[in-house]
């Protein structure tokens, strides 16, 4: 059974290595899956349920998407400002600097090749789930001062993620990590 990773496990700052046809069952990412709307995510990553391999899932509200072996073909040098969010860092939300639009290339799960330009929301999580199969988190391109900030409350996710998860859920807020 997969389980959510915490900000602190070794995993989320590895370099995930690519997946091989065949590598990935629809059971897999059907637990994958479940795991990210039962958290009231819109994207969870291979190495958040402790697996260092290269692919995630997205749902910005249109449909489930599997993205396999993903690269960044071309970035915008224009950004946008945006808040994020992190199943892995739960009630941590800042603003993230990331490219207006960006070019991708990907497989799907059953080995399909596809090449799309993203804005928006869209390209946000995609780049965000992407840093994670790098090793890289969101709070990384926060500023040193910021992060000093909130080392009482990454410490605490490190010690009691499982938690701060199930506090969040009961929550009445509903805001969505990415």
């Amino acid at each position: 059974m997969l389980k959510l990773r915490f900000y602190g496990d070794p995993v989320l700052r590895k370099i995930s290595k690519a997946v091989q046809n065949g590598e990935l069952s629809e059971t897999f990412l059907k637990e994958m899956s479940e795991i990210m709307y039962t958290q009231d995510g819109v994207g969870l990553a291979a190495p958040q349920v402790g697996i260092s391999k290269r692919f995630f899932l997205y749902d910005i509200g249109e449909q489930l998407n599997v993205v396999v072996n993903p690269e960044i073909l071309e970035k915008s040098k224009e950004t946008e400002i945006g808040q994020e969010g992190c199943l892995s860092i739960p009630e941590v939300y800042e603003d993230v600097p990331r490219s207006a639009k960006i070019k991708v290339k990907y497989q799907d799960q059953h080995g399909n090749f596809y090449v799309k330009e993203m804005t928006g929301y869209e390209a946000r999580v995609f780049q965000h789930e992407l840093d994670h199969l790098n090793g890289k988190l969101f709070i990384d391109y926060l500023s040193l001062i910021k992060r000093r900030t909130l080392k009482p409350q990454l410490d605490e996710i490190k010690e009691k993620g499982e938690e701060i998860l199930k506090r969040k859920l009961h929550s009445p807020e509903g805001t969505k990590s990415v």
